[in-house]
């Protein structure tokens, strides 16, 4: 949702059965615990990791909805025991980055 401005007022990010709440960071005197990276001067103040089905689709809508792009998607191999991905990371308005992922194969023997 927009407010005045093109302020966040609020956000939902659904995934599977989960939910993903997100808005800019409250005024200063109503909640002055809560800042963004921005209001904060650039500390990081979490570190979201999601899974996506397509790595290379969610990277470009996010980059064509004004995400700026930190990382451009690239493939980890962390070994035949182990998994591979595909992701890249990105920085919302408000300086929070993200990382999106998409799994392209799991540990040996997993299923």
């Amino acid at each position: 949702m927009e407010g005045e401005g093109g302020r966040i007022e609020h956000s939902e990010l659904v995934y599977g059965e989960g939910l993903v709440m997100v808005g800019e960071a409250e005024r200063q005197e109503k909640a002055p615990y809560r800042r963004s990276p921005r209001a904060a001067g650039g500390i990081n103040t979490q570190n979201p990791m999601v899974y996506v089905d397509d790595a290379e689709a969610h990277c470009a809508q996010a980059r064509a909805s004004g995400a700026r792009i930190v990382s451009e998607p690239k493939t980890t191999d962390y070994g035949e025991d182990c998994w591979a991905d595909r992701g890249y990371e990105c920085e919302d308005r408000e300086g929070h980055h993200w990382w999106f992922y998409q799994r392209l194969r799991g540990p040996k023997g997993s299923s």
